[in-house]
């Protein structure tokens, strides 16, 4: 039998310092991964040395020395600023601060920052090419100019740019007066719903304020609502595919509105049953749910199209419609579900003691509570929906019922006649009701993501 050691400290072991191996491991790790990002550069340039004459890449004689030496002025301006920044840290607060730590932030922010550029700049570049008419996406580069960042292309020249592919999105579109009058209520709506959101973050949010954006939204919805079911096809008189786009867009607002209505419908009875009700096969048909999300859903092409064909509902929206919605139950089912248990039942029981039934209990007490999570099925519905591509390629045919994604695919099918401008630009119309949406409601949409994962 062993005995402890009777000078231990209080916490009942020894505290060893680490290895000088193990201190020096990490430095290690890094000058390796240095070493092998510096190989895998020199790779690449003299990769390049022997591919100059890339149609896509713009070679730069020791442009990998302009580059180094770009780094090793930053890397030496970033010194210079951490310990500016050290100084006075030191000076305002009396502690002592870690040279080490100021660097490493400023390291950090700047990592950030090329990030950020690196993943705007794609988006950046379509924007640009939307206005470009001349129809390319190699349009950029001005071998002529002195300057690099006109010269390989990753400036545009602003004064070549124009709304010409944006105008052939609108030629032949007609629009009654009516509907122009409701497209102006609709932006009044949209406006003093944007200003009363600003008003609200700069100062003191008020209840004539929420006021303000609740009817704000409420007629902007409707205005829309009105708007794409009593547009048609007949308003849209151009010859080209680009001229029916804006019935593209209606067409996938009409879609992915009334799919993301009956994914509410489907998905909170379904999780609600699932949630509070106990009956045989309740646990099998969660299970058959997830198993069935482990399918992509073009595997299910054919089935669901044959089956709208023997419907009668082939080529039609309301076979879109039902398709989408049937793939939109089970994944919500799911969420709305963990949303329900997170609820206290006691609320229900008191409303079943006071004489309701079920239906009113699910109707009256957890849909008035479960607002955020209904805003975010629709959204999450609504969004996934309005970029598909495959379903509605496969399902729809004729210009007249395209959604957005099939009418953009058809701008860049043509081997030798493919349209990257007006692509770019419909592509940028056709962003913006998805952004206006999520940032609209990204406190509904990140708030019911979270509340349906988590049981309380």
């Amino acid at each position: 039998m062993t005995t402890a050691p009777n000078n231990l400290p209080p916490g009942g072991y020894v505290h060893r310092e680490p290895s000088a191996l193990r201190q020096a491991l990490p430095w290690i790790i890094g000058v390796v991964i240095l070493a092998l990002l510096g190989w895998l550069g020199y790779a690449l340039v003299d990769n390049l040395k022997d591919n100059q004459k890339s149609f896509s890449i713009f070679f730069v004689e020791r442009g990998w020395v302009r580059f180094l030496l770009f780094l090793l002025a930053a890397s030496g301006v970033l010194a210079l600023t951490s310990l500016l920044g050290q100084r006075i840290g030191m000076a305002r607060t009396g502690r002592r601060i870690s040279y080490a730590a100021v660097l490493g932030d400023q390291l950090t922010h700047l990592f950030l920052i090329l990030v950020v550029l690196i993943a705007i700049y794609p988006l950046f570049y379509v924007l640009i090419a939307a206005f470009d008419p001349r129809n390319s996406l190699f349009a950029f580069p001005d071998f002529g100019n002195p300057n690099i960042f006109y010269k390989t292309g990753l400036l545009p020249d602003l004064k070549q740019l124009n709304l010409e592919n944006f105008a052939k999105l609108f030629e032949g579109v007609t629009i009654p007066a009516w509907q122009l009058l409701l497209a102006v209520i609709g932006g009044a709506a949209l406006a003093a719903t944007l200003i009363s959101l600003i008003v609200s973050k700069v100062g003191r949010d008020t209840d004539a304020l929420a006021n303000v954006r609740a009817w704000g939204l409420r007629v902007l919805v409707a205005a829309l609502a009105v708007l794409v079911i009593f547009m048609g096809p007949a308003q849209f008189t151009g010859g080209s595919n680009e001229s029916k786009f804006l019935l593209s867009v209606r067409n996938t607002l009409l879609v992915s509105g009334l799919t993301g209505v009956l994914a509410i419908l489907l998905s909170t009875t379904a999780g609600y049953a699932m949630a509070r009700l106990r009956f045989p096969g309740r646990f099998q048909m969660l299970l058959f749910f997830i198993f069935i999300q482990m399918f992509p859903v073009f595997l299910a092409l054919v089935a669901v199209f044959k089956l709208l064909t023997d419907l009668g509902l082939g080529n039609t929206f309301a076979g879109l419609i039902l398709a989408y919605s049937g793939g939109a139950i089970a994944f919500n089912t799911w969420i709305f579900k963990g949303y329900v248990e997170s609820l206290p039942e006691s609320l229900e029981e008191a409303a079943m003691v006071d004489g309701a039934t079920r239906w009113q209990t699910f109707t009256r007490v957890v849909l008035p509570l479960s607002r955020g999570m209904l805003v975010f099925i629709f959204l999450n519905q609504f969004i996934g929906t309005y970029a598909e591509f495959i379903l509605a390629s496969i399902l729809m045919t004729g210009v007249e019922h395209w959604t957005v994604g099939v009418m953009l695919r058809s701008f860049t099918s043509g081997q030798f006649s493919t349209k990257w401008g007006v692509f770019a630009a419909a592509a940028t119309l056709g962003a913006l009701p998805i952004v206006a949406l999520f940032y609209g409601f990204q406190n509904f949409f990140v708030g019911g993501a979270v509340a349906g994962g988590v049981k309380e």
